[in-house]
């Protein structure tokens, strides 16, 4: 029985790092990409996305009229290219996400960034907590999966997600199949 109460730990802290290691890709602007043609509202597209540690941005433009500038929150808002924190000018710029808060981006072209060339993304911490063990509240082993802590808002539920990136409820059934196959028949 010890043994098993090992591997159950084991596949639960595997299916754990295995939720964190994927991760979405992004395209700002979807189809339209990095531009200032057709009116693309970055805002709106950023606040349509949940951004997390290891998901990637893409931003694809056309190197001869666009660029990517990372920027203060300062400079975000009023369009100041003169000391960003990084550059990228090749036309397709993946940045990986690695850390929480708002990325701010901006196109440093003259008039670009003041046509709304600018982008802000969130990355919001996501908090899980562990069910008390199973001696403690006489519950199954399965207590130990993680739940949200609070549950989704209208807001969070229709938000579309990324392809590639595995939802929790989906995460939670490959934790849920894990167990099955460590604990066979006591679960």
């Amino acid at each position: 029985m010890e043994m098993k109460a090992v591997l159950f730990i084991s596949m639960v802290v595997f299916g754990s790092l295995m939720q964190s290691a994927i991760a979405a890709v992004y395209k700002v602007g979807d189809t339209a990409g990095w531009t200032t043609i057709g009116n693309v509202n970055y805002k709106q597209w950023a606040g349509t996305k949940t951004f997390q540690l290891g998901d990637s941005i893409v931003f694809s433009y056309n190197k001869q009229f666009h660029n990517v500038m990372q920027v203060t929150h300062a400079d975000y808002r009023s369009c100041n290219i003169s000391a960003p924190i990084t550059t990228h000018s090749t036309g397709n710029d993946t940045i990986i996400i690695k850390t929480f808060g708002h990325h701010y981006y901006l196109c440093a072209v003259p008039g670009h960034c003041q046509a709304g060339q600018k982008l802000d993304i969130n990355v919001q911490r996501v908090s899980s907590t562990l069910a008390p063990t199973p001696s403690e509240s006489g519950s199954s082993p399965l207590a130990y999966m993680s739940s949200p802590t609070s549950s989704p808002t209208s807001a969070t539920v229709n938000k579309p997600t990324s392809i590639g990136k595995a939802s929790s409820s989906t995460m939670s059934l490959i934790k849920l199949g894990l167990a099955m196959v460590v604990f066979g028949g006591i679960v």
